[in-house]
């Protein structure tokens, strides 16, 4: 179940967010509240807010913007100018009023897809340890221990900080990079995964890690590894 908080200033707006979110078997309405600082005392058992933006006290963009840690958000407003500014805050999604039960359902599966992959990206930083099968024998990589993996058509080549030797097994890059924690590793060109811990000089087309070696940067993975260093 997916746990969530509707706030909205208008009695009426906030009964129709109340007898929609009845209606979705994943939701469980923690609270129904007329505002944000009545909301507040809440925050610790909610999952997601459903929240409308022009409010009295404070409004509801300010209100997540003044988080730390907010929930998820689902915003609800009759302002369509606020859309830009919804989705910087990282909004799932943006119902404007007044919007349908259809409208509001498609809203709901966006929010369960969203936290359904955060839970499986939590998950995969929580067990940092991958198996793989070779030679009838399992070989267990410490995902934390990679500096980088090279493709050999069928097979890759896991380079690891306390081997000189690397662990080559029968994968696929594609495969490999989706089990990987998608903060600490980057596919940079059709041969090669690097860990972003390692990098110890870059520039758009290759990369020098901490383990001597120096890496192209594939002409189409050159656009996120860009954004990546402006980002440092």
């Amino acid at each position: 179940m997916i746990r969530v908080i509707a706030i909205d200033d208008e009695p009426l707006a906030l009964r129709q967010l109340e007898m929609y979110i009845a209606k979705i078997p994943f939701l469980e309405l923690v609270a129904a509240c007329s505002s944000a600082v009545v909301a507040e005392p809440y925050l610790a058992k909610a999952d997601a807010l459903f929240l409308d933006i022009n409010m009295p006290d404070i409004s509801g963009m300010d209100f997540i913007k003044s988080l730390p840690h907010p929930p998820v958000v689902v915003f609800t407003t009759a302002y369509s100018e606020y859309a830009v500014e919804g989705f910087r805050v990282n909004a799932v999604d943006y119902l404007l009023k007044p919007f349908s039960f259809k409208e509001f359902e498609a809203s709901c599966e966006k929010l369960r897809k969203h936290l359904e992959m955060r839970a499986a990206l939590d998950a995969r930083e929580a067990d940092p340890i991958l198996h793989f099968k070779a030679d009838y024998r399992t070989i267990s990589v410490d995902v934390r221990k990679i500096v980088c993996v090279e493709s050999m058509s069928e097979y890759v080549k896991i380079f690891l900080e306390d081997s000189e030797a690397p662990i080559i097994v029968l994968y696929s890059l594609k495969n490999l990079i989706e089990q990987l924690p998608v903060n600490r590793f980057m596919r940079i060109h059709r041969s090669y995964i690097i860990a972003l811990g390692h990098i110890s000089e870059a520039s758009r087309t290759s990369v020098r890690l901490d383990n001597g070696k120096t890496l192209p940067v594939g002409e189409l993975y050159r656009p996120r590894f860009g954004e990546y260093l402006a980002s440092c």
